[in-house]
């Protein structure tokens, strides 16, 4: 697992797209995507993107459907054609294509595991049923933390935040079955609501462990009070986002200090770190309650909470009836979704994820145009360009930070389409018929890769998404930008299109996740990745200042009913959106001529602001419109249109926004930071 919380994405919309260098574009402003109807000086959203909505309306099986998703799924067809071909073939023994082949057709052989029902998860079952002491119960976590199955918490390796050449062991939280902490805490009556189905679920996935439903009911309510218990200990989400406070390095003598209910020793020791040395752990106050609770609660309630546990982990690889369940909650309730995914989808998601860059590997090398590649390169140093512009130019900013400010934009690292080199996945065993067994054993092939980094270089040349992820994220520890190859297609970059177009889509995520680099979280870290602060303490309280204005402004969309958007939670995206848009624009002024002609009625600067919203158009169900509003950094993708657009000078120009329109937002309101 990689702590994601320290990368900075451009989206949560994670899918795979091909492209190939005949395909023809589809338009890069397409009217029909409008609604010139609405004003866009009254909602810049429904104008470009209210055709597009109605257009592409909700599939059943979406709790969200946006740009980003289409380009997904458009994808998961293209990938499906790859794993016919290779499902198709013969391959050698222990050959990658034989290890895609069977993982995939153990997963898409539904007989086989309607025979099989929970037979595959009898021996972790059995494993709890064995345990009579907290030594035994602490060894079964060792065991199950090494497949990738975390109950209580989770651990990790990745670079040290204060010297970012080395790699370092973090214990983060976890253990809890629903999103977040919040979910247990909050009284209002959706989540009232939402905490009785949650015990439901529960107890229905406890009958299938062999529980009777009489006893099921009692049984999910002290596993649901248990959690609550950890809920309570746990770090909110906006703490998390301070890498000060989930920075607490020690050596394994103070994690047992401070967590003396625990055989921290024994657990390091059982995973294969015999000798972590110094490591870093996030959250102490939820390890110090949960060396507590292994003391308080009582064994009977561990022992329900673990077959749980890895039932529930398991729940999506067993027989339609328990799967059917799992999304009952977690797609149904939580999300929205009419209709699960179809079982290819899954089960392509499944072992792509498992076997991830060699399928990127032979994604790569079918679909992926090097011209691409050469553009998009070139797109990124006229934007790292434009941004080095910027901060020269800033008027709240002293000289001294603006140097150190520059000379970590120069030392940003690129990296653009694919890695140079691919993992290796010999060590990974695949095997014929067994879903479940394929699914924990890739578990413990990733956890064995991720330990064996810890206490030895950091590999700058690792990336953190395959290519046929649609996406794109900045690395504070590496200092570095990654554009997979998937995101470099249509509605976000074109081959044949203006410039206008390409600057106000993939040139603002350029600029976006440049911006990562600077916002509240990544302006923490310096040129070479450390967290360390190299600011002086007037540019730092002035870049509050007009931080605080940015989160005013989003803290005011009502996202339904009386729920109001975070504005805390989302600031650092919405601070690298506003800065992406600001540094692509002023790019685009450079290589613009002067005598550009309209194309279909619109100047460049308005394509430059359709283009940007497009990437935007959205389609959500209320679920997962509160779903995110919760748990996710990102803004709702309406506001990353509205709220952006109403701080730039440049938008009101090109669409003759005025004082009194609602897109129009008083000088003295708007946020001017990059």
């Amino acid at each position: 697992m990689q702590n994601m919380n320290r990368f900075f994405t451009v989206a949560l919309a994670a899918g795979v797209i091909a492209c190939t260098q005949t395909s023809k574009e589809p338009p890069a402003i397409d009217v029909l995507d409008m609604d010139t109807s609405v004003s866009p000086a009254t909602d810049f959203d429904a104008y470009a993107n209210g055709g597009w909505k109605k257009r592409n309306p909700m599939p059943d099986e979406k709790s969200r459907y946006g740009s980003f998703d289409k380009l997904a799924d458009t994808g998961e067809e293209q990938v499906k054609t790859l794993f016919t071909e290779i499902a198709g073939g013969k391959h050698a023994e222990g050959s990658i294509g034989q290890k895609i082949a069977d993982f995939y057709s153990s997963g898409m052989d539904t007989a086989a595991i309607e025979a099989a029902g929970t037979s595959p998860l009898q021996p972790y079952w059995k494993q709890v049923d064995a345990i009579t002491s907290v030594a035994d119960m602490q060894q079964v976590v060792i065991d199950w933390h090494r497949m990738q199955v975390n109950p209580l918490f989770v651990i990790y390796a990745d670079a040290d935040q204060k010297n970012s050449s080395q790699v370092i062991a973090y214990l983060h939280q976890g253990g809890l079955g629903m999103p977040d902490r919040d979910y247990y805490l909050n009284t209002d009556e959706r989540s009232l609501g939402i905490q009785e189905k949650y015990r439901q679920f529960i107890a229905g996935l406890l009958v299938h462990t062999g529980s009777s439903k009489e006893a099921a009911a009692g049984e999910a309510a002290a596993i649901y009070e248990l959690e609550k218990k950890m809920a309570i200990a746990s770090m909110s989400l906006l703490d998390q986002r301070d890498p000060y406070k989930t920075y607490n390095k020690m050596t394994i003598a103070g994690l047992s200090a401070l967590s003396p209910g625990y055989d921290w020793a024994g657990y390091f020791q059982g995973i294969g770190l015999n000798d972590p040395g110094e490591l870093v752990v996030s959250q102490p106050e939820f390890f110090a309650g949960v060396g507590k609770l292994i003391q308080t609660e009582p064994l009977d309630t561990w022992k329900l909470y673990l077959k749980y546990q890895f039932t529930n982990f398991m729940a999506d690889y067993l027989s339609k009836d328990i799967v059917g369940l799992n999304f009952d909650f977690y797609g149904k309730t939580l999300s929205g979704k009419q209709v699960d995914r179809p079982r290819w989808k899954k089960v392509q998601g499944t072992a792509g994820s498992a076997l991830s860059e060699a399928v990127g590997q032979l994604y790569v090398k079918k679909y992926f145009p090097p011209e691409a590649k050469k553009r998009m390169i070139a797109l990124v140093e006229n934007l790292r360009v434009s941004l080095g512009e910027r901060i020269s130019q800033l008027e709240w900013m002293g000289d001294t930070t603006k140097q150190k400010a520059i000379e970590k934009l120069n030392a940003i690292n690129v990296k653009v389409g694919y890695p140079d080199k691919w993992r290796d996945y010999s060590a990974l065993q695949v095997e014929k018929g067994s879903y479940v067994q394929n699914v924990l054993n890739s578990g413990m092939f990733d956890f064995t890769w991720m330990m064996g980094k810890v206490n030895k270089p950091v590999d700058k040349s690792e990336w953190y998404m395959p290519p046929q992820m649609v996406n794109a994220y900045y690395n504070p520890s590496t200092n570095e930008i990654v554009f997979p190859a998937a995101i470099l297609q249509p509605p976000f970059f074109y081959m044949n299109a203006e410039d206008a177009v390409n600057y106000g889509a993939i040139g603002v995520v350029i600029g976006h996740e440049m911006t990562h680099g600077f916002d509240d979280q990544g302006r923490q870290y310096d040129k070479d990745g450390n967290l360390n602060d190299w600011w002086t303490a007037q540019d730092a309280e002035r870049f509050n200042g007009r931080t605080a204005a940015l989160v005013n402004q989003y803290s005011q969309f009502t996202v339904l009913d009386t729920i109001k958007a975070d504005g805390k939670l989302t600031l650092g995206e919405n601070i690298a959106d506003l800065g992406g848009l600001n540094i692509a624009y002023q790019a685009l002024r450079h290589v613009l001529k002067g005598d550009e002609k309209p194309i279909d009625g619109f100047t460049p600067e308005q394509r430059f602001f359709l283009a940007y919203a497009h990437i935007w158009a959205q389609n959500i169900r209320d679920e997962e419109m509160l779903r995110r509003t919760k748990i996710d950094v990102h803004s709702l993708g309406r506001y990353r249109v509205l709220g952006p657009l109403r701080n730039l000078p440049e938008f009101y120009t090109a669409f003759n926004v005025k004082e009194g329109d609602a897109m129009y937002l008083a000088e003295s309101d708007r946020a001017v930071i990059w």
